[in-house]
């Protein structure tokens, strides 16, 4: 078979010559109102490299899933949306070029790749396996992010709820383990700022300093209060205080509060969010692992068979049980409260009404970026031992254990505030509608999971 060499572009300022030829543009945008090449070589310096990526990556670029290769040095985010150095010789280039042609042909049966989702499956896809790395970035609230899924997205869209959301699909498999964050609760942002705070108060104004314990007494306070005319003297009880540790000793507490005048020996933790304010306990903080990825079997079969067999429902992203299952946990934890009065949960029913209407006016792009958002809050406002599933496109349940009336109404809260999200002409047809039982308390006589749930579905309209 005679294979013509491969169509190729340089950007940049042509310092170095090229081991093939190729047709050099000074600028992005000579190159964009020339017929598309099937591959680009960059080289211009680094920032000019950078800024060229992210516009060549982006989904409306003719060049989102082009061979893209660079001249020099590269830094992590440049790894992360390139495809390497220069190859050293023509066959070499022609080789990966003759690759990418075929498998681009073969991917979603032949059907381009429309929609966040669907670009990136191809991207890996066309570099199988692919790696997904995930950077520190300053400017990212959850403090990481993947370049490729951003560029392919959009500056809107949540790439790291896009990265799980096809890890969860099983379209994706972990590769390693970069880091663990914790984020905020209702808001979901990583700015956290962790202050010492009082054990008996919680108020911030705490400050450390010596104290005495007098042992005629028994009162613990600050060292300054027991020294009187030179010497030192119990306040409380005024005994003469000669000899430590038959008098009088210094003890653990070494933190005073300014407000409730208590002593401790050590100050509480609170993490406090900087972006919405919550305060939180360190221990009830989300967790959220930051993985790096490449494409999985399950990636690969998608990619042949085409998406759309592959494609779940809406709302996939969010980690689930079946129906069936669901409806024999909850049957369980009916029969134990019959018997026992225990254990106390609550069910809680969710509709978006007229979802799957809005997400196809929306398009694949926007459509993607709302689900991506959508679940993330879900995700943020729910916990690691809760259980979900769904009965519908539209409609979610969630079985909260061991969750009382306060407790129910805080998840309740932190899910209503989704709605903010359902802002402008495009998302105003989407209502939120939320139903709960809260159990034992709730349930009515010989109700099992499949009326309690039919009962709840009714008040969601």
């Amino acid at each position: 078979m005679t294979y013509v060499n491969a169509n190729v572009a340089e950007v940049g300022y042509g310092q170095a010559p090229l081991p093939f030829p190729a047709t050099r543009f000074d600028d992005l945008a000579t190159l964009l109102q020339a017929p598309p090449f099937e591959a680009l070589v960059l080289t211009a310096g680094l920032d000019e490299t950078r800024r060229l990526l992210r516009t060549l990556r982006t989904a409306d670029s003719p060049y989102a899933l082009t061979p893209i290769y660079t001249l020099h040095d590269q830094d992590a985010w440049i790894r992360a949306l390139a495809d390497g150095p220069v190859p050293g010789q023509q066959r070499v280039l022609d080789e990966q070029v003759r690759l990418h042609r075929e498998r681009l042909a073969l991917f979603n049966q032949g059907r381009p790749a429309q929609g966040a989702e669907a670009l990136l499956l191809a991207y890996l896809w066309l570099r199988t396996p692919g790696r997904l790395e995930p950077l520190r970035d300053p400017g990212n609230p959850q403090h990481y992010d993947y370049p490729l899924a951003r560029a392919l997205g959009g500056e809107a869209l949540n790439s790291q709820a896009l990265v799980r959301t096809l890890a969860q699909r099983g379209w994706l498999q972990s590769v390693s383990l970069c880091d663990r964050i914790r984020l905020c609760r209702r808001c979901g942002s990583g700015m956290l700022n962790y202050v010492d705070v009082c054990t008996e108060c919680a108020a911030l104004d705490i400050q450390r300093l010596a104290s005495l314990h007098c042992f005629t007494c028994g009162h613990i306070g600050r060292q300054g209060d027991f020294l009187k005319d030179g010497a030192l003297v119990c306040p409380n009880c005024l005994s003469r205080l000669r000899h430590i540790g038959s008098d009088y000793d210094r003890p653990l507490e070494n933190y005073a509060c300014n407000q409730c005048q208590a002593f401790f020996i050590d100050a509480d933790v609170q993490a406090r969010c900087l972006d919405c304010g919550e305060q939180h306990a360190p221990d009830a903080l989300q967790v959220r692992e930051l993985r790096a990825y490449q494409l999985s079997e399950n990636g690969r079969l998608a990619a042949r068979q085409g998406l759309e067999r592959n494609a779940p429902p809406l709302l996939d992203g969010i980690a689930m049980i079946g129906d069936e299952a669901f409806r024999t946990l909850l049957d369980w934890q009916l029969e134990l409260i019959e018997r026992h009065q225990a254990p106390r949960f609550a069910l809680l029913g969710m509709r978006f009404k007229h979802l799957g209407r809005v997400i196809e006016r929306l398009g694949p792009q926007r459509g993607h970026a709302l689900l991506d958002a959508l679940i993330e809050r879900i995700q943020v406002a729910i916990r690691d031992t809760d259980r979900c599933t769904r009965t519908s496109e539209e409609q979610l349940w969630l079985l909260l254990m061991y969750t009382d009336a306060p407790g129910l109404q805080r998840v309740v809260e932190r899910l209503n505030a989704i709605s903010d999200l359902f802002v402008g002409q495009d998302l105003q047809d989407i209502e939120l509608h939320t139903t709960a039982c809260l159990a034992p308390e709730g349930v009515l006589e010989k109700e099992n999971a499949q009326l309690l749930m039919a009962r709840l579905a009714g008040e969601l309209g």
